[in-house]
């Protein structure tokens, strides 16, 4: 596996796999090809047909129009094989002759690959590929889940990790403050502010879920508006992670440190499923997104609340398992409807699947490897018209 930063990675929404993923490769063919009359773009299956509701094409102009126009070509109905998420750069001179062409794939998180290589150019530095694996070495060394990633990854991480977690926390805190309506067509209004107000006028166990729900809207809206976030593993289910380590941050004065070793023990859950399944909704649907950010969060508060690595594997699996099958479907193709609720609730789905787990003794049948299997193959069964296309499901509805 690669290193835990690609899985948070920060930068600005709405979408990891379709503004984050698009604009890097832009960047990356501008810096090779500088000297061009313009660029051609050609987008293919679910980049171009939800591409326009994801600002694609504005996000790859940031990079391209710089240097060069660019001229956009839009194919929905063509998949090409290696994944969903297909482009294809061109640079032309100034007589309109092909000098240079480049085919890639946004894979999500921001991650870009091809046939020859996944992820493209990054270097696997974790010995182990799965939990599985992970927990045997944890239970024989008598360490953790966070140990782990502390012995494999630089000695830079948990600098890396501290601004991680400082982007999160304001993200939140700007859409806590900020209304209005969210850009797009569907006229989505800004909902955290309202939900942080009322929560707070309850007592308990509603005030509470009512916090929770108003810190995930936060970050999801900021996503939504194209603030900048950390993709946790995507952008479209920042809020969840990021939510739940806010709210026990200030509802349980965690330090500083116990957060970011919950971060790491977090990204990797994600890491685990980016190498042996996908986080990409245009592959395997929303359960590879808001399913792997609630396994992600699940853990990360298991293990703030002492959980051993054996329950922290059981929040995890329960976070993942009991999203299987989550299609990928927003409305007119931009990451509000239904993707803004869906970090609310699966941000108080991974703290109740943490108390589940805290009851039990972290036995279970059924391991997360084997969830991320399960899901794997049942985001791969899925028609693509539910894989962020805006073709079925609730975007049919609209």
């Amino acid at each position: 596996m690669e290193s835990i930063k690609e899985i948070f990675r920060i930068g600005n929404g709405p979408s990891s796999s379709h503004t984050m993923g698009p604009k890097k490769a832009a960047a990356l063919f501008a810096e090779k090809y500088p000297d061009v009359g313009k660029y051609r773009v050609t987008l293919y299956g679910s980049l171009a047909a939800t591409g326009k509701g994801h600002l694609t094409d504005a996000a790859i102009k940031t990079s391209l129009e710089i240097v060069a126009p660019v001229e956009f070509i839009w194919l929905p109905e063509t998949v090409l094989p290696f994944h969903p998420n297909g482009m294809k750069y061109e640079a032309l001179n100034d007589q309109g002759n092909i000098i240079g062409e480049w085919t890639i794939f946004s894979v999500g998180g921001g991650a870009l690959a091809n046939e020859n290589q996944k992820p493209a150019g990054k270097p696997q530095i974790y010995a182990m590929n799965t939990l599985s694996e992970i927990l045997r070495w944890c239970k024989t060394t008598g360490k953790t889940y966070w140990e782990y990633v502390q012995q494999m990854e630089s000695a830079d991480i948990w600098d890396y990790l501290q601004e991680v977690w400082i982007t999160m926390k304001s993200a939140i805190d700007r859409g806590l403050e900020t209304e209005g309506v969210l850009p797009g067509d569907l006229g989505v209004r800004r909902k955290a502010t309202e939900y942080y107000i009322k929560a707070t006028g309850y007592t308990d166990n509603l005030r509470t879920r009512g916090l929770v729900f108003a810190y995930a809207l936060a970050c999801a809206e900021e996503n939504a508006a194209g603030g900048k976030i950390v993709t946790a593993p995507t952008c479209g289910s920042a809020g969840v992670l990021a939510s739940v380590l806010y709210h026990l941050n200030k509802g349980h004065a965690f330090s500083q440190q116990r957060i970011l070793k919950a971060l790491a023990t977090a990204g990797l859950i994600g890491n685990v499923v980016k190498k042996n399944a996908s986080i990409s909704g245009a592959e395997v649907g929303c359960q590879g997104e808001i399913g792997v950010a609630c396994a992600m969060a699940a853990a990360a508060a298991n293990q703030l609340f002492g959980g051993s690595p054996s329950q922290i594997e059981y929040a995890a699996e329960m976070g993942l398992e009991h999203h299987l099958g989550l299609t990928c479907d927003p409305v007119c193709g931009l990451v509000q409807i239904p993707c803004i609720e869906r970090n609310a609730f699966a941000a108080a789905r991974a703290l109740d699947t943490n108390i589940y787990a805290t009851f039990t003794d972290g036995q279970h049948r059924i391991s997360f490897d084997k969830v991320v299997a399960a899901m794997n193959e049942t985001g791969h069964n899925l028609p693509s018209l539910y894989k962020e296309t805006s073709t079925g499901g609730l975007a049919s509805q609209w």
